[in-house]
């Protein structure tokens, strides 16, 4: 059995008695022990074939040294103990639960049942018809011992509301089961049947966890004080219900919720308001109630939440550091230019946590700089949380290139460089507009249809067919052919040298200067022409713009 270590815990019950006597030392360090084993544990002790001996020899040193093998002792065995024995048993584990914590109170209430479940038994025996107190009444001076040997319903018949009521607070100080505390809640309900009033709520502690939720309504709850002496957690832990009707009726009846009282209330709590009861909240109250965690709250619960820090810390705006720090644990609620406004600040290094907190559309309006100035040293975090929805969002709407030398930090999946530049739209040109309209360029000077039977030189030759033009820097935007009136020519033999355009006829368009033609017919060259003038007619045309 010795070699069996932590196997033991494991042994079946049939091999309990039969094994070493101090199998029981063992024993005690299990966790817990099966209704089996129990069974097989009580079997043994009432052997007397153990160390212990025989149960009707046991004295408060023996219960002691069992120490958690108490709790696996049945009615049978108990009941062979001595009175004096299980009642200094339940006066030492009382003694000592008085410093304890919580948890560790709640073993040694489990330790106080067992030899008092064993006495209510025997009482029961000798007093089955007694419908009376029999141990006498409880008074001031012998609280302490009635809750430690008498039985919740030995109490209910030996403890007035009277006294209760008297001595509230001292009989809330002592170990007190579940069964004890409704005894004491009727006793009070007793004492006051029009409702407790408010200044008795503030000692109810651990019974005004009692009350239902319709109870909590009928409360008179109007001051500050009341309502934080109800929220202590020195009563033991509230139902979320139970706090909701709590704080709604304290607000319906003008109560307001302080900078303590958020305190008392916590995160969770607070997010369970309805919208209209958080915007009743001041913003002096967010200012004074310290770190408060609203990552339960909705997103709309959020932004209100944020608005009143944003007014409480709004004397610090202009020192970075302390404003960031109060206003930290309300960020999620803050819209992306407050959020920039803190990034162009400086100096915030936001942990990640925080960042991952922030509004999911409002965090996607950032920039690459942006999100490096607000993590500052905390950048490289940011990898890690890559495949975060939130995150890996943002990188795709980023471009790569960017990502890259901004953050550098290997964020993957952004959006690539264009592989071209698209030409940007200009005007319409008179050769992409399609027109059956032929057009000159600004570089071909127009010739005359003439009988001319030399060129001089320096004179570009003509066009032998009547073609309409389009001067130079006008956009065509004309479809369909445009009529012309002919100019009548004079025909001349020779051109002059001076000459440096002749007129084609018919002319569509309308030049930028006049043209002249000369009016001799003689077939010599002649430096003395008289130009006759000819004022060429003008062509409506439509510009593309």
């Amino acid at each position: 059995v010795s070699s069996l270590g932590a196997l033991e815990c494991d042994l079946e019950p049939g091999t309990v008695p039969a094994s070493d006597p101090n199998i029981l030392d063992k024993l005690k360090l299990c966790p817990a022990l099966t209704g089996a084993q129990r069974d097989a544990l009580n079997a043994l002790l009432l052997s007397g074939n153990t160390v212990y001996g025989d149960p009707s020899s046991w004295d408060l040193q023996t219960l002691q040294d069992l120490g958690p093998l108490v709790l696996a002792l049945n009615q049978t065995t108990l009941s062979l103990v001595g009175e004096a024995a299980r009642e200094g048993f339940r006066r030492s584990i009382a003694a000592a639960s008085i410093s304890q914590g919580r948890s560790q109170r709640e073993k040694s209430l489990l330790l106080l049942r067992a030899p008092a479940a064993a006495s209510a038994s025997s009482r029961r025996r000798l007093k089955r018809s007694s419908a009376r107190c029999q141990s006498g009444p409880i008074t001031a001076s012998n609280i302490s011992d009635a809750f430690l040997f008498l039985t919740p319903e030995e109490l209910g018949l030996c403890l007035s509301s009277d006294v209760l009521m008297g001595n509230l607070e001292a009989v809330l100080d002592q170990p007190i089961t579940s069964e004890v505390s409704l005894v004491l809640k009727k006793k009070v309900d007793e004492f006051f049947p029009g409702g407790v009033p408010e200044e008795q709520l503030r000692r109810l502690g651990l019974l005004s966890r009692l009350y239902s939720e319709q109870e909590i309504g009928q409360w008179q709850v109007t001051s500050s004080d009341t309502l934080s002496a109800l929220l202590s957690p020195s009563g033991g832990r509230w139902e979320d219900s139970q706090v909701q009707q709590l704080l709604s009726r304290y607000l319906a009846l003008g109560g307001s919720l302080t900078g303590p009282l958020l305190r008392e209330l916590g995160g969770k709590h607070l997010c369970r308001l309805q919208e209209e009861q958080v915007q009743q909240i001041p913003a002096e109250a967010i200012g004074s109630a310290g770190q408060l965690d609203i990552s339960s709250c909705s997103q709309s619960k959020k932004e209100q939440l944020y608005g009143k820090a944003r007014e409480a810390f709004a004397s610090l705006a202009s020192t970075p550091g302390p404003y960031y720090c109060r206003i930290r644990p309300y960020l999620g609620g803050a819209p992306v230019e407050d959020l920039k406004d803190l990034a162009d600040a400086g100096g915030i290094n936001m942990d990640l946590d925080t960042f991952l907190a922030l509004n999911p559309q409002e965090f996607q309006k950032l920039s690459v700089t942006d999100v490096r100035d607000l993590l500052g040293e905390n950048l490289p975090e940011l990898k890690k949380a890559e495949q975060e929805p939130l995150v890996a969002s943002w990188v795709r709407r980023q471009r790569q290139r960017e990502l890259d030398c901004v953050l550098d930090i290997g964020l993957e999946g952004g959006l690539p460089e264009p592989t071209g530049t698209a030409s940007p739209a200009g005007p319409t040109t008179a050769a992409s507009v399609p027109s059956p309209v032929p057009t000159t360029p600004a570089s071909v000077t127009s010739g005359v249809t003439s009988s001319v039977p030399t060129t001089p030189a320096g004179v570009t030759s003509g066009v032998t067919s009547s073609v309409p033009t389009t001067p130079a820097g006008v956009t065509s935007g004309v479809t369909t052919p445009v009529p012309t009136t002919p100019v009548p020519i004079t025909p001349v033999s020779t051109t002059p040298a001076s000459a440096t355009s002749s007129v084609t006829s018919p002319v569509p368009s309308t030049p930028t200067s006049t043209a002249t033609a000369p009016t001799s017919s003689h077939p010599a060259t002649s430096a003395n022409v008289t130009p006759v003038p000819t004022t060429l007619p003008t062509v409506p045309t439509t510009s593309a713009n």
